[in-house]
């Protein structure tokens, strides 16, 4: 599969935390999440909805972040994602895993080997 093919057949929810990343809706961004949700930025865990707000403040939307997924494996309910990121507070690439639930995303994962 192509990576133009793995990024268009990437799940819904993760396509929605990518737009609401890029749009800057951190509305939009918070609403991808169940409501136990979490992100995991190199062992830093924010969880539920003011968790989520929180990190999409100091380390996404508040920091001008623009993210493009580059390449996105889906295994059940894991998509691993590699993705380039560029913001105030860093530019380069990362893996982003993401379990989803219900529709929603559970958790986005950044490992610190990135």
């Amino acid at each position: 599969m192509s990576t133009a093919d793995q990024v268009s057949a990437l799940p819904e929810p993760v396509g929605r935390l990518v737009a609401a990343i890029n749009d800057a809706d951190t509305d939009a961004f918070a609403a991808c999440f169940t409501d136990d949700g979490y992100v995991d930025d190199w062992g830093r865990v924010l969880t539920g909805p003011q968790g989520v707000r929180s990190w999409a403040g100091s380390d996404a939307i508040g920091a001008g972040a623009q993210m493009t997924i580059l390449t996105a494996d889906t295994d059940g309910d894991t998509v691993t994602t590699r993705f380039s990121w560029r913001s105030r507070v860093f530019n380069g690439e990362s893996t982003g895993i993401f379990t989803l639930s219900g529709g929603k995303i559970a958790s986005f994962t950044i490992p610190p080997n990135h």
